[in-house]
């Protein structure tokens, strides 16, 4: 499956030096990783929940975060029993051993409120509440939806942890740039965090800080624990909120303000950011870094451009030139889009994307 570069389009395009015509699956996974083990450094943790018929989905999202990524990674991948078996094929026939492991779990709630949590918002969508609580052994973790994929590495993502001050607990995104056209603020029957609220889809947190952290709260004077706080809002608020989880979210960030880092909205871009015309200025600046496809979109007509970087990520083979197999046939199909909104900005679905790639093959040139 390993081909090799093409020494023209490299110098031409990249500006990179000829030499790195021949390397192959050797260079792809040797180099890569041989890398790593000259720069030691901890784990990145990231976290997934799957049910239904999320399995692809979440497989090309775990694709996305190793192609570019450059520490460790460990994924926790939540999941219902029936889909356990499909991971371990499908993972463990990935080529990158060392770089990469990965623990299942069963879709875990409290016992007495199992059934309430489970058929919340969707199947499954709350167990992401209850991660500090299940691995209590992880210091920080990076939660994110099946229908994200990474366009640049975790890495960079990761590393807004360090900038956290000793206030913060996790970082997020706002659910809208433009309050026109925001959910929260035209209609939402409960708080929510800031001018148009957050959205969970990406959620690093640090889970240490979590564990340790007393809410504020609008039940009782007393401030409660993240264990502690949780099935209480539900109680008051579940005949309130329509986004399950994330409303819960919200809530607690309403009343604890101080605890929460705002990702700019590149970091989460969904098709909110561009089906009424492109509203995410740090995208037209610096292309997309994280691409989430909620609604859908990755599986229907409705934002092709959408479901044109889904599918070169999905039919991508390790191994196989990324500017050749993937970058190149993207921006064919994207171009193909152009009569859409998100179409007509196509280039910031690629901008990150390139960068991305000609970074990659510098520090492999780098670790030889």
């Amino acid at each position: 499956r390993c081909k090799n570069v093409s020494v023209s389009f490299w110098n031409s395009y990249w500006m990179l030096p000829s030499d790195v015509c021949g390397m192959n699956c050797f260079w792809e996974a040797a180099f890569r990783y041989d890398y790593m083990k000259t720069h030691p450094s901890e784990k990145m943790h990231l976290a997934v929940v799957a049910c239904g018929e999320r399995l692809e989905e979440t497989v090309t999202m775990l694709r996305s975060a190793i192609i570019f990524s450059i520490k460790p990674l460990q994924f926790h991948i939540f999941a219902e029993d029936q889909l356990h078996e499909s991971f371990k094929v499908i993972l463990d026939d990935f080529p990158y051993e060392g770089k990469v492991n990965y623990t299942l779990y069963p879709i875990t709630f409290p016992t007495e409120s199992a059934a309430e949590w489970k058929k919340l918002f969707k199947p499954c969508a709350s167990q992401r509440l209850f991660l500090p609580l299940i691995l209590k052994n992880v210091d920080s973790l990076l939660y994110v939806d099946t229908d994200i994929l990474f366009l640049r590495p975790v890495d960079d993502i990761w590393s807004f942890l360090g900038k956290f001050n000793s206030t913060q607990i996790a970082a997020m995104a706002p659910e809208h740039e433009e309050p026109r056209i925001g959910w929260y603020n035209r209609f939402a029957r409960h708080p929510y965090y800031g001018v148009t609220g957050i959205n969970s889809g990406v959620m690093l947190m640090n889970m240490t800080r979590i564990r340790r952290k007393y809410f504020k709260n609008d039940m009782t004077p007393v401030r409660l624990q993240w264990g502690e706080i949780l099935m209480p809002l539900l109680k008051k608020y579940k005949l309130n909120i329509t986004w399950g989880d994330q409303d819960l979210l919200n809530i607690m960030f309403f009343h604890n303000p101080e605890s929460l880092y705002v990702f700019p909205c590149q970091w989460n871009y969904r098709p909110d950011h561009c089906i009424y015309g492109s509203n995410c200025r740090e995208a037209e600046e610096e292309g997309i870094f994280i691409l989430h496809g909620n609604r859908g979109v990755y599986h229907d007509d409705k934002q092709p451009t959408f479901r044109a970087v889904y599918e070169a990520i999905k039919n991508y083979s390790f191994g196989d030139d990324l500017v050749h197999s993937l970058l190149q046939p993207l921006e064919l199909e994207l171009r193909k889009t152009v009569h859409t909104y998100c179409g007509r900005v196509y280039k910031v679905f690629i901008k990150q994307l390139t960068k991305s790639i000609k970074d990659l093959y510098a520090r492999r040139l780098k670790g030889r």
